[in-house]
């Protein structure tokens, strides 16, 4: 496929000291995801032989066969829920057990595809052993919320709402660009869509701060989309540069915007660290709890003075006499 040259001396080219262009993170899909569809491809004997049966016979090849696909439809939910529950460092456990289910529905199916009269007992066998089987093949749902310590939860399912709405508006500016016509403008966009989404990501992880960020996420965002519908409409006819410029302008403006907040936040969780140490410090100097190397105190007085950095890098004079 041709690439347009670009490059410092390009009209409109990117300068080759710039960076190049972040891509917009995507979620990567489970690896065993691929094999629900090939399950549901083999249960296609079910679906074709039930008209060939007795009444008896065409329903249970029917059931079978629909019991084995929403069994695997179920599976592949939950590995796509299972992937994005790895993929983030604070996640909540799926609130349906979705490969649980899939697997008593692939259990199910084959038990009932097994089906002969005055043979009950082998088509329990195999209904069991298919269960087994499916959680061998695929695992178990994520039972335990990750991260979640000290959390409040109330922040959490605001914090997801509000990020949700602002995903929404990073798509819609995606989907609108192409319109245009040029990679260079959709990589662009991308670009910012990655440095919000890591404004997202820290949202996330610590969703106390969801009230200081909101308007980034909801009114920034929507403005954003708003311009990038206009932009493209008028782009995709007219060609205008100003237009171009006036846009990429725009895109950068917020881009900085978006990352200084992130950076902010950053900063924000450092300070309160630092103050959580030092109050820690406090309590224990309170209580007579020093460090190991370091000798009591005569004078109860200096149980009240804060540690120092000096006080455990730098023995004190008695110290060294006693070595």
């Amino acid at each position: 496929m041709a690439k347009r040259f670009g490059g410092r001396f390009s009209p409109q080219g990117q300068s080759l000291d710039d960076p190049p262009p972040r891509p917009a993170p995507t979620p990567l899909p489970h690896p065993l995801q691929s094999r629900t569809r090939w399950i549901t491809i083999m249960g296609i004997p079910f679906l074709l032989s039930a008209f060939w049966q007795d009444p008896v016979g065409l329903v249970a090849h029917l059931a079978a066969f629909g019991s084995l696909a929403t069994g695997m439809m179920l599976t592949r939910e939950g590995l796509q829920a299972e992937a994005a529950y790895d993929a983030r460092r604070v996640a909540r456990r799926p609130a349906v057990p979705r490969k649980l289910f899939g697997g008593i529905l692939t259990g199910l199916g084959l038990a009932a595809g097994s089906y002969v009269p005055g043979a009950e007992a082998g088509a329990a066998v195999i209904g069991v052993a298919a269960g087994v089987l499916h959680w061998l093949s695929f695992g178990s749902d994520p039972m335990r919320d990750k991260g979640m310590e000290g959390i409040d939860t109330f922040q959490q399912d605001r914090a997801h709402r509000i990020i949700g709405e602002g995903e929404a508006h990073l798509v819609a500016m995606q989907d609108a660009i192409l319109r245009t016509g040029d990679r260079r403008l959709d990589a662009r966009v991308g670009m910012f869509a990655a440095t919000a989404r890591e404004l997202f990501a820290k949202i996330e992880q610590d969703p106390g701060d969801i009230s200081a960020t909101r308007r980034y996420l909801g009114i920034y965002l929507q403005g954003a989309r708003d311009a990038t519908v206009k932009f493209a409409d008028l782009y995709a006819q007219t060609r205008d540069p100003r237009a171009r410029q006036d846009y990429e302008t725009l895109l950068s403006d917020l881009e900085m915007q978006f990352a200084a907040r992130t950076r902010k936040l950053a900063e924000g969780d450092k300070a309160n660290l630092d103050i959580e140490i030092s109050v820690l410090r406090d309590r224990l100097l309170r209580e007579g709890v020093r460090p190991a190397d370091t000798p009591q105190p005569s004078d109860p007085a200096e149980l009240e003075r804060s540690m120092t950095l000096d006080d455990l890098l730098i023995p004190r004079e008695t110290d060294k006499q006693r070595r």
